[in-house]
């Protein structure tokens, strides 16, 4: 009896450090397979395989995965190894492939073969992007409610991130555009 309850706060003190620390991951393994889920078919075959993934417990073993093992690593490298994965994305003008390998994004356009890279900086927290082998700065996180952006004239302008800060973005590079003509 002892015993029993030594391994039983045990396994609560260790669900408790890991499920009430600061440190949540991105959970990816469980998000893709709820996504995969929701592509299945119509939403009564959706709600069929979610009620039969709780049953057997599919939805149990990737949380727990994710809990145990892939956050664990994501938090100690900085990268989760399911995040990674392709992706075919219907736009308007075409169909394009997305790419992700955990650190940036390589998108490829299927119409014409255009290939676009997107890429995160951890040390400075910007994204640049690369396209026809010319590297740009895209956005660089200034702090949680601002980025900088470049501006159409060349200058760097501080946007927040709201609905008004990026529609007073829109309006100064749309104006800084007309300028140019």
């Amino acid at each position: 009896m002892k015993k029993y309850y030594l391994s039983v706060a045990i396994a609560v003190t260790l669900a408790s450090s890991m499920m009430l620390s600061s440190c949540v991951g991105s959970f990816a393994l469980t998000s893709k397979l709820l996504n995969w889920n929701r592509q299945v078919g119509n939403k009564f075959v959706n709600e069929l395989v979610f009620f039969a993934f709780w049953i057997l417990p599919v939805y149990e073993v990737s949380a727990l995965a994710d809990v145990l093992v892939l956050n664990s690593i994501e938090f100690w490298s900085g990268s989760n190894p399911v995040a990674a994965g392709k992706k075919v994305i219907e736009g308007q003008d075409g169909r394009y492939l997305v790419e992700c390998d955990g650190k940036g994004y390589t998108i490829t356009g299927e119409n014409d073969g255009s290939v676009v890279r997107l890429d995160f900086n951890e040390t400075d927290r910007s994204w640049s992007v690369t396209a026809n082998d010319v590297t740009m700065p895209l956005m660089t996180f200034v702090d949680d409610n601002h980025v900088a952006l470049p501006a159409s004239d060349g200058s760097v302008t501080t946007v927040e991130l709201s609905q008004s800060g990026v529609f007073a973005y829109q309006q100064l590079t749309t104006a800084q555009l007309w300028a140019k003509r």
